[in-house]
């Protein structure tokens, strides 16, 4: 390309062949076209250069979704710059430490500079040269104990993914996208929006998701990419029907694991079997389950092409290891954390317990970090959570470890109920075909799961909150 491996050069070819199709519709306006792109962005490219940002210095954007954001984002690609974008729940003292940590030359985010103050009015820039190995991102970890790291990201990180999904997932001239997704992560900041630019295909921007502004838009659309809650919210709104999803072709789930009652449910009443996928901040989409073929509900289908995967005890479950062009460069300012979860072979260490059938197919078992080990015995929390979430009256679950007097650790099942009838003993005799020593010792009912803003599970909080729970018991009991 033009511009060398810069992958805002990718867009920008895509963009020149699409020509007049909208780049952006939001609320039934078209915002952006496809041959205005490129000046678009360069007016914001042209106002960071003359801010002092230089090639490889940091961007931090922490600003709520729009079409200004994005197009800031690709202003950043083109000049050159490494963006961080940030989630717009942190709060400012959270705000200062990724500011102390990722020195950047621009800052966008509350009490630092808007999206107006870098609309700029040039029309033309020229997008700068950048090698394959030169950083285009640093996003920081969304992890629920310890600082956030920050995972950098080269510009052919990015293209060998982004172009790997534009072919497994088939994407086709005058496809839709209902881009419903924060832009502050990897699902909906490159795997939705690179998917839509590569394309050039429309994007229906929503700035949150909104379950009945986004059945609407299924008409206009084919493509709708989510997290769980996405299609739990459309499943509980009566206007999701066959007839209503009749237009879609691709319904994409990643972000947190997908109950095999969600998919279920959801092909029942719209005829559509959902693809769910499995990445993570570090590489991005790692597998997915195929376009043509079995999407089978509880796995994450086959690693993408040109990853390699292996599950590290030989057979599973085990802790998952990837390589691939896909997976980052390391952790920003922090060798010895990258250094650790680093094989001398190049393969990283996701910390995600999976299994992987002879086919190669994989299906993720839980968190290393959140194996239990009670007596000796490790407990999968996955494999006693899928028990519960198909037991009539059970919404969802999640399974924790905590202190056990006389075993160190004790499974404890935290359930949200659809049935209010439903209780411990219940719950209790439906496991009873579960090995005596993976059966909670514990059921507890809550009202909602914990959930960080992509939809995550935070299994920290609910250790916490129920870290007592044994104490005071007898240990033989």
């Amino acid at each position: 390309m033009a511009a060398g491996a810069n992958l805002y050069g990718l867009f920008a070819r895509a963009a020149e062949g699409a020509g007049r199709v909208p780049v952006f519709v939001e609320k039934g306006e078209t915002r952006l076209r496809y041959d205005q792109l490129d000046g678009a962005v360069a007016g914001y490219a042209a106002a960071l250069a003359a801010r002092g940002a230089r090639p490889g210095d940091r961007l931090l954007a922490q600003a709520e979704k729009s079409v200004e954001g994005a197009l800031l984002y690709l202003a950043s690609l083109r000049a050159g710059l490494v963006y961080v974008p940030l989630n717009t729940a942190y709060t400012a003292a959270e705000l200062a430490y990724f500011i102390d940590d990722a020195e950047p030359a621009v800052i966008v985010a509350p009490g630092h500079l808007g999206l107006d103050d870098l609309r700029g009015d040039a029309t033309t820039f020229e997008t700068v040269v950048r090698g394959p190995e030169d950083l285009a991102a640093i996003l920081y970890t969304s992890g629920t104990t310890g600082r956030s790291k920050g995972a950098m990201l080269s510009h052919d990180n990015l293209a060998s993914n982004a172009l790997v999904l534009k072919d497994y997932w088939r994407w086709r001239p005058g496809d839709v996208l209902i881009h419903a997704l924060p832009i502050y992560h990897v699902h909906g900041l490159f795997v939705a929006l690179h998917g839509a630019l590569l394309n050039g295909s429309t994007m229906v921007w929503h700035a949150a998701f909104d379950a009945d502004a986004v059945i609407d838009d299924m008409a206009l659309a084919t493509i709708l990419m989510g997290v769980p809650t996405f299609y739990t919210r459309l499943l509980a709104n009566p206007r999701l029907t066959r007839d209503a999803a009749a237009n879609m072709r691709l319904f994409v789930s990643g972000s947190a694991p997908l109950l095999e009652a969600t998919f279920r449910d959801f092909e029942a009443r719209t005829g559509h079997r959902i693809l769910e996928r499995y990445g993570m901040t570090e590489a991005g989409m790692i597998c997915s389950n195929p376009y043509d073929g079995d999407r089978i509900p509880g796995t994450v289908g086959f690693p993408l092409p040109g990853v390699e995967a292996r599950i590290e005890s030989g057979a599973g479950p085990g802790v998952l290891e990837i390589r691939g062009p896909n997976l980052f460069k390391g952790y920003w300012r922090n060798p010895d954390k990258t250094a650790e979860d680093m094989r001398a072979d190049g393969f990283f260490i996701t910390g995600d317990i999976a299994t992987m059938d002879e086919d190669g197919r994989v299906a993720i078992v839980g968190r290393a970090k959140d194996l239990i080990i009670a007596g000796g015995l490790n407990i999968y929390p996955r494999e006693i959570e899928l028990a519960l979430d198909a037991l009539p009256g059970v919404l969802e679950s999640a399974v924790i470890g905590v202190p056990h007097p006389d075993l160190g650790e004790a499974a404890v099942a935290v359930v949200v109920r659809s049935d209010p009838a439903l209780d411990e003993a219940a719950v209790q005799a439906a496991l009873a075909g579960l090995a005596r020593f993976k059966q909670p010792r514990r059921v507890v009912f809550t009202d909602a799961l914990p959930r960080n803003a992509m939809g995550k599970v935070q299994k920290a909080a609910l250790r916490e909150a129920h870290k007592d729970v044994f104490a005071g018991q007898d240990p033989s009991s």
